[in-house]
């Protein structure tokens, strides 16, 4: 229903309009606090770099935060994540993630971009306090937050904006009316606008999300895609729709897809009873990180990558490591 508001054609949006308004007042205020100082913002000791979005619901930050950790960490850099956690409770924060943390404590992004990066990464409810955990217990050169653009009270040098190129910003509006946390307006004022598929603008970066080895959960066998039929999909991610085409235009056949809410916490019972009959189960990897534990034999992933043209890229780094030499 949600996304036939936010993304369709439905007038239900008009009912939602005034919570819409007093959302934007407040967001607009708080904005105004920290531009004018009245409220303060806590500067990092090394460049901060901010990857998020205007809307609710997935765009690609996770992938591009991973791709981004890869391309500086080969140039020698030292990378920290850090991370709200979504989907974690830990009884203290802040974390930092190492190879026995939990997805229940720590969420599903963060381990998943510990586990593919072997950054340090650390985890508060408080972004500013997961920046000094991790500038108290190692020398970093860059710090990269996942998501956050809306959290001000963590200063940054830079910040990137993921869209969705199918959806872009749906009806438009703020929550809940429409999905947008931050009006269009805000792009103007960031350092890099990235679009994960679909169709770009003059200035935007193309980005497109890759897979194509299937790997096995439990054994981690590695198979091509398209030796895959009648499998069962699930996703619980932003927007499972995506996954779901990418399976089949490696040309899985799929024969159930089963969408989940994001941060979703599986258990063995609730994916043994998707497969009955002992199909394959083929999941996203930000779903697999949870159910490694309890994993069968018959239950798969497909890791994907961010790719961008590489004249795009370098622009990129470029920039990054321009801020770099700044703030020596």
């Amino acid at each position: 229903m949600i996304e036939r508001i936010w993304f369709g054609k439905s007038c239900i949006y008009l009912f939602l309009l005034p919570f819409s308004f007093l959302y934007g007042l407040i967001s607009c205020i708080r904005k105004f606090c920290y531009r004018v100082s009245w409220l303060q913002s806590w500067r990092a000791p090394c460049p901060v770099i901010v990857v998020g979005n205007l809307t609710v619901g997935g765009s690609g930050k996770t992938p591009i935060v991973i791709w981004l950790v890869e391309q500086l960490q080969a140039k020698g850099l030292r990378i920290g994540v850090v991370s709200r956690g979504y989907g974690g409770y830990s009884e203290h924060y802040p974390i930092l993630l190492n190879k026995n943390t939990s997805t229940d404590q720590a969420g599903d992004e963060p381990v998943l971009i510990y586990q593919r990066t072997h950054a340090i990464v650390a985890v508060a409810p408080k972004r500013s306090d997961a920046v000094k955990a991790i500038c108290k217990n190692s020398t970093v050169d860059i710090i990269i937050t996942d998501d956050g653009l809306q959290h001000y009270a963590l200063a940054r040098d830079m910040e990137l904006v993921l869209i969705d190129g199918m959806r872009r910003f749906g009806n438009g509006w703020w929550l809940p009316a429409g999905p947008m946390r931050e009006r269009t307006g805000r792009l103007r004022s960031v350092d890099a606008v990235i679009v994960n598929g679909g169709q770009t603008m003059i200035g935007e970066i193309p980005m497109r999300i890759i897979g194509h080895t299937i790997i096995n959960i439990k054994t981690g066998e590695r198979c091509i895609a398209n030796s895959f039929k009648n499998v069962v999909a699930i996703a619980g991610i932003g927007n499972p729709a995506n996954f779901f085409s990418m399976l089949r235009y490696l040309g899985i056949v799929i024969i159930k897809s089963i969408s989940f809410t994001d941060h979703y916490k599986y258990n063995f019972t609730i994916l043994k009873n998707l497969t009955p009959e002992n199909e394959q189960l083929i999941m996203t990897e930000k779903d697999a990180v949870k159910c490694r534990i309890f994993a069968q034999s018959n239950w798969w992933y497909l890791p994907v990558s961010a790719m961008i043209p590489d004249d795009k890229a370098n622009e990129l780094l470029t920039k990054i490591t321009k801020l770099l030499i700044e703030n020596h």
